[in-house]
């Protein structure tokens, strides 16, 4: 029985098997499949059919299957591409890019060791001969060789680039201007550019550097220029020499350089490869730090190149020009000295340093670039003080200093750190602030003015009309010969305004580093504090404290006139001349003996503020305005009872009129309007500023108003001498009158 069934089994897989035989398989099978029966087809590995792997359709197809379409399949990893085969794929290097094993294809990303090709190595030349090949990541670039320039027509950067050999670029004259100093400069400026060679770039640039150092230290007929024509050739002059410098040092074959001229000019290049850090150079006058992206060209990649040229010759064509603050500036110095600004005075105090770079677009920088700039140790005084300017072209081929976008950091012995938004040719300035209101300096002027042609009257009158003559004229006389020769000094002299070319003041600390250094600048001198300020500062001490002695005088004079009338004639003139010259002649020699530069400041020929010295003025104006106003009171206090006793029946409307024109008349020969001045602790009260400056500027005017034109007896000898002059008649006056007559004459001497 077993075997039975053992037979069947075996005769049933033989008639299995005989079915399957490939002559059974589907003879309609697509290309790309094989057939699984009779009746249906398998698509081979890297295809499919719309019907799925097997299909029984026979208008099927077996497609390639896109292993590289997206969605991605596969994933050949970085620098690399996946290339689809029939019914496969393979991954290759992206161009420029190769495997390290020298393969040309790979099948996954565990495979992938894609790297860089150089074109630019040897054996490969990418790029023409007038150029170099800069590889970039997975291709190259073709930039100009050092002391090449782009071909008309070329692109830089671009695997066709050509060019050509550098040339010394044009440079002509400042336009409208008319100098023999300018036109031999450059004669040598044109045989510079005839001459030049690439290869001799840093040679040519110590020769341009030379040439401008010997134009400036030696200036010639562009000392006659006025101001603004030096700041128009100044200005031509910075911004040619920046384009100029920034041509030749494309052409230096060096990554650096550094030249020190012997007139103290210093140039500092520094070209390297753009890197992602801070850039910094630097020499002894200035120093520079800044992001690399600020110093290069966004859309170039040659190397980036910074440059620093520090000058001192070229301030001279700079002196005296004029600085503007910004509003925040201007906001903050009103704050800080409590009145407003009307005017800045500045001296140049560190080297003129011309700032340049490869980017061209450096007036808004999105990072502040800092700067370190080496000048003498200078201590500033009230309303001064060092600040970093630039100098800005106004538009009109001029220029002048501005603060805008620049900051002051801090300053140290030797050098002041600034930080900017835009870049220029830079320097420290010493700033002085002017907060004196221009309304009243006219006041000041128009005032003195008059004072002196007044002041002059009344020393002739005194001088030659005899019936006043005596002691109290003496002392008239001599008040206003102290007040005309003060108020002439303070018109011509009061400001110090300096030389363009100053040397360094003796008052200014030297700073030893910079004198041995060759390197050094001295700074622009402040003119008030040489021989000629000081010595317009003690003559203005002597001559109005010699004022207010003979006002002092006046006061006595008075005091004996009023109140001791039957005690004597008052002091000799030996005493009178010995109080009224040698007072203040013994003051000021003692002021000169402790603290001779007390005499002189950086804007006015004064007394300096500093150390107390200004009280060897104040002090014995104050004594002496005190005692004249005790005098006033007693004097007016003593005519008002003289008034009632002459005349009891005089009108009071009268009588206050007569004491009041003797009270003004009091208030200006004793100099008590100067009390407005000691009260003067706010310098933004415009009223008691005003009110003081038109009181003592016209003190002259009143003067001879009070003692010559409300003199009867002067009034009498004009009166005469125009008899002369006219050749009219003229009548004698009779000197009789009423005791009423005689009284009001009194009151007139007491004037």
């Amino acid at each position: 029985m077993r075997g039975m069934l053992f037979v069947l089994c075996v005769l049933w897989t033989l008639l299995e098997a005989e079915s399957q035989k490939p002559s059974d398989c589907a003879r309609w099978c697509p290309l790309n499949s094989k057939c699984v029966n009779a009746t249906a087809c398998r698509c081979s590995p890297g295809f499919s059919s719309s019907s799925g792997e097997i299909f029984t359709n026979l208008l099927e197809n077996c497609d390639d299957i896109n292993e590289c379409a997206p969605p991605l399949a596969v994933s050949c990893g970085k620098f690399a591409d996946c290339q689809n085969t029939e019914g496969s794929y393979h991954c290759e290097c992206s161009p420029g890019y190769e495997l390290a094993s020298g393969a040309k294809t790979f099948k996954s990303e565990s495979e992938n060791t894609c790297q860089d090709v150089d074109e630019c190595r040897p054996g490969q030349p990418a790029c023409h001969n007038s150029t170099v090949c800069v590889n970039t990541l997975g291709s190259y670039r073709c930039r100009c060789r050092r002391g090449w320039e782009l071909k008309p027509g070329f692109q830089n950067m671009q695997p066709n680039t050509t060019c050509q050999e550098m040339a010394f670029p044009p440079w002509t004259p400042p336009p409208g201007m008319q100098s023999q100093t300018l036109t031999s400069f450059f004669e040598k400026i044109q045989a510079l550019r005839r001459d030049f060679k690439p290869a001799l770039a840093q040679d040519t640039i110590q020769e341009l550097i030379e040439s401008v150092d010997v134009m400036l230290h030696t200036p010639g007929d562009l000392e006659d220029l006025s101001l603004p024509e030096r700041h128009k050739v100044a200005t031509h002059l910075l911004s040619e020499l920046e384009r100029v410098l920034r041509t030749l040092a494309k052409a230096m074959p060096g990554a650096s350089f550094t030249y020190h001229s012997p007139l103290n000019t210093e140039l500092s290049l520094k070209i390297q490869e753009r890197g992602d850090k801070q850039a910094t150079i630097g020499q002894r006058h200035a120093r520079m730090s800044l992001d690399w992206d600020a110093a290069a060209t966004a859309s170039d990649s040659d190397p980036t190149m910074m440059g620093i040229l520090s000058s001192c010759e070229i301030r001279k064509l700079l002196a005296k020009a004029s600085l503007e603050l910004d509003p925040e500036k201007k906001d903050k110095l009103k704050n800080t000295l409590g009145h407003p600004v009307y005017g800045t005075q500045s001296k140049l105090f560190s080297a003129v340093n011309l700032v340049f770079l490869s980017n061209t677009d450096t007036e808004h920088l999105d990072s502040p670039v800092t700067f370190a700039f080496s000048h003498p140790t200078k201590t500033t005084e009230p309303q001064q003080e060092l600040v970093c300017a630039f100098w800005k072209n106004d538009g009109r081929g001029g220029g002048h200093w501005n603060t805008t976008g620049c900051w002051t950091r801090g300053t140290g012995n030797h050098s002041t750190t600034c930080q900017c938004s835009h870049l220029s040719s830079f320097a420290i300035l010493v700033a002085h602030y002017d907060i004196q209101d221009p309304k009243l300096e006219l006041i000041t002027t128009v005032g003195l003015s008059l004072s002196l042609v007044c002041l002059l009257l009344c020393i002739l009158t005194f001088l030659l009309v005899r019936p006043i003559q005596g002691s109290r004229t003496t002392v008239h006389l001599h008040l206003c010969l102290c007040l005309f020769v003060a108020y002439a000094i303070f018109l011509a002299g009061i400001k110090n305004d300096g030389d363009w070319n100053s040397q360094v003041s003796s008052h200014l600390p030297q700073n030893p580093h910079l004198e041995k250094s060759p390197a050094g600048c001295k700074p622009e001198g402040f003119g008030g504090l040489g021989l000629r300020c000081r010595l317009v500062a003690g003559l203005l001490h002597y001559c109005f404290l010699a004022a207010f002695c003979w006002m002092s005088l006046e006061g006595l004079e008075l005091y004996f006139l009023v109140v001791r009338v039957f005690q004597g004639q008052g002091l000799s003139k030996r005493w009178l001349y010995l109080i009224g010259y040698g007072v203040p002649l013994l003051i000021v020699a003692i002021s000169a003996a402790v603290r001779h530069e007390g005499y002189g400041r950086n804007t006015y020929c004064w007394l300096n503020p500093k150390s107390g010295f200004l009280w060897s003025f104040l002090g014995p104006v104050i004594f002496i305005v005190l005692c004249n106003a005790v005098i006033f009171v007693i004097t007016v206090w003593k005519l008002s009872q003289k008034f009632s006793e002459i005349n009891p029946d005089m009108k009071k409307l009268k009588k206050a009129r007569v004491l009041t024109i003797t009270a003004v008349a009091q208030l200006f020969v004793l100099g008590t309007t100067w009390v407005f001045g000691l009260f003067l602790f706010d310098p933004l009260s415009w009223v008691l500023s005003y009110t003081f400056t038109i009181l003592n500027c016209l003190q002259g005017f009143f003067l001879y108003t009070l003692h010559c034109l409300l003199n009867k007896k002067v009034r009498e000898e004009y009166r005469k001498w125009a008899g002369w002059v006219t050749g009219s008649k003229y009548s004698e006056f009779s000197t009789s009158s009423s005791n009423q007559t005689q009284a009001h004459r009194s009151s007139e001497s007491g004037m």
